[in-house]
């Protein structure tokens, strides 16, 4: 798996504020599904020539 690139303690957090809990795998999820709109993001704006990822890209 890549990188973590979020932080568990602050979607931990958030899912509290939500008036839930959180299983211990969730992070892991979130992760992967980020790091897969990253992915798709840099191949629209590759395909658009560009170097640079957009809001839009997403």
């Amino acid at each position: 798996m890549a990188e973590s690139l979020i932080v568990q303690s602050k979607v931990k957090e958030a899912v509290k504020g939500l008036e839930l809990r959180m299983d211990s795998s969730l992070p892991d999820a979130l992760n992967e599904k980020i790091n897969a709109l990253l992915q798709d993001a840099a191949k629209r704006a590759k395909e658009n020539g560009r170097g640079t990822l957009r809001p839009y890209d997403l």
